[in-house]
């Protein structure tokens, strides 16, 4: 069985090798992945090969990972430039929740862009839909850990004494505020808002609690007209922390009902002809995209809509299951 210190040197030969030593991009999160990515590019072609690029989306993005950007960067003396796609991820979600084609089009969309040609290197590995489903090196961009599992990762992490801070949705990803709207993003500062406030005063209450977590997310769903949010917690704290988070969550003016999950819960998702009608589709997005961002076990009820303006789906409402 192959060893960690082989497997980084496997690593950064083929770095080498792909990028034929030339001037790359990272696309940079300020997460675990790519940061180790950052680091096995400098290790392979040096710093000033190397530009780091992120996308920011304003308040959709976590205040942790904006401070770990500018800290990370610091610490590994990386060229670092910050490009903005707030506008081009409300345009993306307006017709409902799309994470795939929000990170192909504006997450590493923009930072392509930026790269003018350069190769872009990218955090991709077998804990995310793209390491699962995606190519190593594709139209540009290169992912050298596709191959690898989290715990592999957080291994060269580890070798190289890279210490991550928790930025967001779970203790392993950075994750994203509005992957928790469960729903359109048809007003932003109203079905936008909910999601970036929620879920960044969550986190804070958490953390001035030394709520040690390893999943912590408010998801919001409903109809467009009512944001319902769905707090989930695990471990589930105790009594008087979750009186707290209900209370403090109440004063999120564009939440009209707040729900602490401590049991399981049926979802009722309206989907648009194309999905409903795509079994692997809904398996997928039950089990691979929602499950594990839920705290307790989740079913499905699944409903075709006549809402021709939604491409994706919507969670509609929930049930407790006693």
């Amino acid at each position: 069985m192959i060893n960690i210190k082989d497997k980084i040197n496997n690593i950064l030969e083929e770095i080498n090798k792909i990028s034929q030593q030339k001037e790359i991009v990272v696309a940079f999160s300020g997460g675990l992945d790519s940061t180790v990515v950052s680091v096995l590019a400098i290790k392979a072609l040096g710093r000033e090969k190397i530009e780091a690029i992120t996308v920011s989306f304003g308040e959709y993005s976590y205040t942790k990972g904006s401070k770990n950007i500018q800290s990370i960067s610091r610490d590994l003396d990386l060229k670092l430039k910050i490009v903005q796609g707030k506008k081009e991820q409300e345009r993306v979600l307006k017709k409902g929740p799309a994470c795939n084609k929000c990170t192909r089009i504006v997450k590493l969309g923009k930072v392509k862009r930026e790269a003018q040609g350069r190769l872009v290197l990218t955090g991709s590995n077998q804990s995310d839909t793209w390491g699962m489903r995606g190519l190593k090196l594709f139209d540009g961009f290169y992912a050298p850990l596709l191959e690898l599992n989290k715990e592999e990762i957080r291994k060269i992490a580890d070798y190289f004494d890279i210490k991550i801070l928790q930025i967001g949705e779970n203790k392993f990803r950075e994750g994203c505020k509005l992957k928790h709207l469960l729903k359109p993003l048809a007003t932003p500062h109203y079905h936008g808002q909910a999601a970036a406030e929620a879920n960044e005063l969550l986190l804070s209450i958490l953390e001035e609690e030394r709520h040690e977590s390893i999943l912590a997310n408010v998801k919001i769903i409903g109809p467009l007209n009512k944001n319902i949010g769905l707090v989930n917690v695990s471990p589930l704290p105790e009594e008087k922390l979750k009186e707290k988070i209900i209370k403090e969550l109440k004063k999120v003016k564009t939440l009209e009902k707040i729900k602490f999950l401590d049991k399981p819960i049926k979802l009722i998702i309206k989907a648009n002809k194309g999905q409903f009608d795509n079994r692997h589709s809904r398996y997928w997005l039950e089990k691979g995209r929602l499950q594990p961002d839920f705290s307790v076990p989740i079913k499905v009820e699944w409903l075709l809509t006549t809402n021709k303006s939604l491409s994706t789906f919507q969670v509609i409402d929930y049930q407790i299951i006693e």
